[in-house]
């Protein structure tokens, strides 16, 4: 059977199992007399009618509140009908079976919130922002993605996309009409815009980045050399015996992976084997792999014993582009104050993992490090696609600033900012390839 968006479609919208009440979404032209036909009565618009809901045979599968929402002020855009049963699996089953008889079919993952964003109910980052509350793991992720669901970060792309467009129209109309002595190369005006949406972008990088941590979770690697505490750090945070913690050096042998919260943010920390020179080739595995999951870090903490006569032995093995803070562990050993340094460059933070002093100032570190307060009054969820097409976006900007102040190339200048608005466009789907449509909606749950 060939798949079309003219199709009915119909799914449960609630999770899999038991439960006291179960929902089925039908959306499309068939949509309320297949549901007409199941409870054997007509319908009137957003009224919540109790009904039976009839099999073939005319028996009874169940009873409960059938819902009509005509099209176009429904959430797909479409005619749709939500049927509310009880909760159980194998009547939720009998229902669906029931009503893909009727004409419907079986909805594609996302395909409702696909039909909503081809109907212009929501954009392609409110269509992602359903999914991202559904799956969020804290109650700030949740509140940063309802954020985006209401449009927070559409609206912020919508107003960049159109001050491009309106410095396009400036640039080009200087181009083609000269005659009209629109010297935009000398005049200040397109340089000052241009220099003003470079700031914007930036701006919005730095919240959606935050927000992608919010959604993903901050991967943090502890490395150091063997005994430096980062296993005890581990364990510290998880909160559990997570990690084996000896004396012997080169305890740690592989990767091990923890998924924890501090205060809502999510975190996961990476505990890696400890740098060194070493024949052993298990050991060298696992510093290969340490190595490996450092390059992949958003930050890493270089755990460093107090004692160490070469504490900054390991910084030139260490990736320059990702953010680093380095842990003084053992202060106990020193009887040193706990405290923590920062500089325009660096930040080091003086503790003992053991004796639990100082551990508040590294867990602040960490908020502070994504600029997380447990409030996000600011923050929108945003995924990895969002940061790249926004990092994209940011570097046609540049480029057009480059060629209007170095090359005083109007052509140029014109191409960029095009590139620049095609880029930002494809965060709301404005400019976005059915490829990576599909993508994004296929990682849906199948009702939404």
């Amino acid at each position: 059977m060939k798949i079309t968006h003219q199709d009915t479609i119909a799914a449960i919208a609630t999770p899999r199992g038991n439960g006291g009440v179960g929902i089925i979404r039908i959306s499309g032209n068939k949509a309320k007399d297949i549901a007409q036909q199941l409870v054997n009565k007509d319908l009137q618009a957003r009224h919540a009618h109790y009904a039976s809901f009839y099999d073939a045979d005319q028996s009874i599968i169940d009873s409960g509140l059938a819902i009509f929402f005509p099209n176009p002020a429904s959430f797909t855009g479409e005619d749709t009908v939500e049927i509310q049963g009880h909760g159980g699996a194998v009547i939720m089953d009998m229902l669906l079976r029931r009503i893909l008889s009727l004409g419907g079919r079986m909805a594609k993952p996302g395909e409702f919130s696909e039909r909503a964003f081809l109907n212009n109910k929501l954009d392609l980052a409110q269509a992602e922002a359903i999914a991202d509350l559904i799956e969020s793991s804290t109650e700030q992720s949740a509140r940063s993605a309802q954020k985006s669901m209401q449009g927070v970060f559409s609206r912020q792309i919508n107003e960049l996309v159109e001050e491009l467009i309106e410095l396009r129209i400036y640039v080009e109309a200087a181009i083609d009409f000269v005659d009209e002595e629109i010297d935009f190369l000398s005049d200040g005006i397109v340089e000052n815009r241009i220099i003003r949406l470079v700031t914007a972008i930036e701006n919005i990088l730095q919240i959606a980045q935050q927000g992608r941590l919010l959604r993903d979770g901050m991967t943090v690697v502890l490395a150091g050399k063997p005994n430096a505490g980062k296993s005890s750090l581990l364990n510290a945070l998880a909160g559990h015996e997570a990690a084996i913690v000896t004396d012997v050096a080169g305890t740690t042998r592989d990767v091990l992976k923890e998924r924890i919260q501090i205060d809502g943010m999510p975190l996961h920390i990476i505990d890696t084997a400890g740098l060194r020179d070493s024949d052993n080739e298990v050991e060298k595995e696992g510093i290969r792999r340490a190595h490996a999951e450092i390059q992949k870090a958003d930050k890493i903490l270089l755990l460093i014993d107090i004692n160490d006569p070469q504490p900054d032995s390991l910084l030139k093995s260490l990736p320059e582009h990702i953010s680093l803070t380095k842990i003084y562990n053992k202060i106990d050993l020193r009887e040193i104050s706990p405290e923590i340094i920062e500089q325009d460059d660096s930040t080091a933070i003086y503790l003992s993992i053991k004796q639990n002093i100082g551990m508040d100032l590294l867990t602040r570190h960490l908020k502070q490090s994504v600029g997380f307060d447990g409030t996000a009054d600011n923050v929108f969820i945003a995924r990895r696609r969002h940061i790249e097409a926004l990092s994209n976006g940011l570097e046609y900007v540049q480029n057009a600033l480059s060629q209007l102040k170095v090359n005083q190339a109007g052509e140029l200048v014109a191409e960029d900012l095009r590139q620049a608005q095609n880029k930002l466009s494809e965060i709301t789907g404005e400019f976005t390839s059915d490829d990576l449509l599909g993508k994004i909606f296929s990682s849906f749950c199948i009702g939404k």
